[in-house]
């Protein structure tokens, strides 16, 4: 695998990781398979330019920050309380289906 495979599969699971995002909802943002996301994430494949911009706007983050040496890692305040945000709500609604299904 070339250095900027590598570099775009390890940014790539970085991002989707960080939005909570599986490889199946990625490939619904960016209107592509399941298996091509995996394909890339493995460095078996290099997106299009056109690909690139789609995955970047799923991912939430600019096309060129797929293929930092360092990309901005530090999760911002706001991404962090987002992110926080998002698993309460999901754990909770969980348990409320759980109490309602009892």
């Amino acid at each position: 695998m070339t250095d900027l495979r590598k570099i775009l599969a390890e940014n790539m699971k970085f991002y989707r990781n960080l939005r909570g995002l599986s490889q199946e909802k990625l490939a619904e943002k960016a209107n592509t398979a399941t298996n091509y996301i995996a394909l890339i994430e493995t460095g078996r494949r290099f997106p299009s330019l056109p690909m690139l911009e789609k995955l970047a706007l799923g991912l939430e983050v600019d096309a060129p920050e797929l293929f930092s040496l360092s990309p901005a890692r530090i999760i911002t305040q706001k991404t962090l309380r987002k992110k926080i945000l998002s698993d309460i709500d999901e754990v909770l609604a969980r348990r409320l289906n759980e109490i309602d299904n009892k």
